[in-house]
């Protein structure tokens, strides 16, 4: 039997309940997928993160992420957690953390002067499509746009839409192999857009604070708006804010946000 340590951190928090909360395992070898997968299911949390070191390469880590059904191929808010473990529970000399991922290229993470960490992503801009009556269906409203990236993103006219919809998921699980966006803009003076995000085909009803939901949203409202530097706000019962940024030029995003560690263990395998 051999033993591991795990965090379970909440990002885009500054205290614990609040924020997305996510499993990180730091490994010096990987794990067969199909344990990692069993750990994740086990934690039943959105993503569980697990990273390798790297020595000669790039990157400090590679970096996977696994929700209780499948890997999948960009999580925000596990990476921010992930960049918290290496940073803030060990003796990592700087402030700064590289990861390699599969499939979303290289990742950089900077801790900033205000203790948040800032994500560099790749920006997933969407392009608009038809709205169809199976879109109105699963989300049991009607959106006044419709685009896709990975994700389909619909576009309400007002936050009050946003925060009272109550989706059917078995409907939105065949409409989005990975997730759907809601989005429209904030009541809030101070906060550009507010967002929900919704991943029923993962096993995941609705996420908490979605990090690459916004490598698509930050695209939007930044064009919408006219600025590249916004604030966000996920609206979900736990809810998080973000600070952001787009490097049109880059196709690239930055996410920025706080995170906390809610515990520290052993698990034995």
């Amino acid at each position: 039997m051999t033993e591991y340590s795990i965090y379970q951190v909440d990002a885009f928090a500054t205290e614990i309940f609040k924020g997305n909360p996510a499993a990180v395992m730091p490994l010096d070898d990987w794990l067969d997928a199909a344990i990692m997968q069993q750990i994740a299911l086990e934690n039943n949390l959105s993503e569980t993160a697990f990273f390798v070191p790297v020595p000669g390469h790039e990157a400090d880590f590679h970096l996977r992420w696994f929700t209780p059904a499948a890997e999948v191929d960009l999580c925000g808010h596990a990476t921010l957690a992930a960049a918290h473990v290496v940073i803030n529970e060990g003796d990592w000399p700087g402030d700064k953390v590289i990861f390699s991922t599969e499939k979303a290229g290289i990742l950089r993470v900077c801790r900033q002067r205000n203790g948040m960490l800032q994500l560099d992503f790749p920006a997933r801009e969407g392009r608009e499509i038809p709205l169809t009556d199976e879109v109105s269906t699963a989300l049991l409203a009607r959106p006044d746009r419709l685009l896709l990236a990975r994700d389909h993103m619909a576009v309400f006219t007002t936050e009050a839409e946003v925060a009272a919809l109550e989706p059917d998921m078995a409907r939105l699980a065949r409409l989005n192999e990975v997730g759907v966006i809601v989005t429209a803009p904030a009541d809030d003076p101070d906060i550009d857009f507010v967002s929900r995000f919704f991943a029923p085909f993962h096993g995941i009803p609705e996420d908490p604070v979605t990090g690459s939901a916004h490598c698509t949203l930050i695209p939007y409202w930044a064009e919408r708006l006219g600025k590249t530097c916004l604030s966000a706000r996920q609206i979900s019962v736990r809810a998080g804010d973000l600070t952001c940024g787009y490097l049109a030029d880059k196709a690239r995003v930055t996410i920025a946000g706080h995170a906390v560690t809610y515990l520290k263990g052993r698990i034995f395998l």
